[in-house]
């Protein structure tokens, strides 16, 4: 049982109130991420976990045991939680293998065989082995991060806490490090807590995405979930594009600009006034003269697929209308669009 449960969790910075009552599960050996954008608490969180920042109110329980709550706030070496910061933060004094097994006994029976064997084990895990005795600052950037990741496993912690390691790579090799990361800890069978606010990150490495807003958890789901059915048009738009559209709601369809829309499963019985936010792969180009007409107004390409932007006339005047697809490019300025599967609803207030 090495799970994170996190109840009403509380911090103040003088008068500004940054978590207001947090709460947060992630299931034993689940990989999660804290997605939000700055200023929302999520490094605050990840800081009161690790032991860095005390708490206003609330509890944290870290594999069962309080380390947070009334009367008790356990100090950060004696709560089984690794750190893995901003840019790796190696010792620059110390070689690979000694700043992995920087948190390790050093007394003891059979000590330093141990210590040699963990070291030598967990440097095989992030394909490290050669470089047991280059200096940090032979290193590459994303080598500096297994390097990091190496060292908070090295003690076995219950729980790894990730913020935002990724940051300070390109992209290319972010999404090798990514991996890497999502491997090594799934291995090692620790729970892991990401902080980001990159969307595309959190999606693409986490088992459970929690959305924070406000100091508070909006939303928690799997990835696929909170991009399918986002809880709020908030957490629609923030978590990857959406089309936004007004429409009113009878018996489970929605009547849109681009046509009646049915609602996903769960919103059949909504009604009245609102907006729909469905995604720009949901939008599909067809043959001028089908579907609704639409006017080209731009395109980006980006190789494996491309955004063309559209407006759609409306009432007031044209509204603008994002497709993403990954088939030909339309020459002609006239096109006719369509929507593909079900779309959220949110009523008016």
């Amino acid at each position: 049982m090495k799970g994170l449960e996190i109840r009403g969790l509380r911090k103040s910075f003088g008068t500004t109130e940054v978590l207001r009552g947090l709460d947060l599960d992630v299931p034993s050996g689940a990989f999660a991420a804290v997605l939000g954008s700055s200023g929302c608490g999520k490094t605050t969180l990840l800081r009161i976990v690790a032991g860095f920042e005390d708490a206003d109110g609330g509890e944290v329980r870290i594999g069962g045991r309080t380390v947070v709550g009334p009367g008790t706030t356990l100090p950060p070496e004696r709560r089984r939680v690794g750190v893995v910061p901003q840019e790796g933060a190696l010792f620059p004094h110390l070689s690979v293998a000694e700043n992995v097994a920087f948190g390790l006994p050093r007394r003891g029976h059979g000590s330093s065989r141990h210590r040699r064997d963990r070291v030598d084990e967990l440097l095989a895990l992030v394909g490290l082995a050669h470089l047991s005795d280059r200096m940090p600052a032979q290193l590459s950037g994303g080598q500096q991060q297994r390097v990091a990741l190496a060292r908070a496993l090295a003690p076995d912690p219950d729980v790894v806490l990730l913020d935002e390691p990724f940051s300070a790579l390109d992209a290319g090799l972010r999404a090798s490090v990514r991996e890497d990361v999502r491997a090594a800890l799934s291995a090692t069978g620790a729970t892991g807590l990401l902080v980001t606010h990159d969307q595309e990150e959190a999606l693409s490495i986490a088992d459970l995405v929690a959305v924070v807003r406000g100091g508070v958890v909006v939303q928690s789901a799997t990835p696929k979930r909170l991009y399918e059915a986002p809880a709020d048009l908030a957490v629609a738009t923030f978590v990857g594009e959406a089309v936004v559209l007004s429409a009113e709601v009878h018996d489970g369809v929605a009547q849109t600009l681009l046509g009646p829309l049915p609602l996903l499963r769960g919103e059949a019985g909504a009604s009245g006034p609102g907006r729909v936010a469905l995604r720009p792969e949901q939008v599909r180009m067809v043959r001028a003269g089908r579907g609704v007409p639409a006017r080209v107004v731009g395109t980006v390409f980006y190789g494996h697929d491309a955004t063309v932007r559209l407006h759609v006339s409306g009432p007031d005047g044209p509204v603008a209308v994002q497709c993403r697809t990954q088939g030909p490019v339309p020459t002609e300025p006239e096109v006719g669009i369509v929507v593909a599967g079900p779309v959220s609803f949110y009523p008016d207030a």
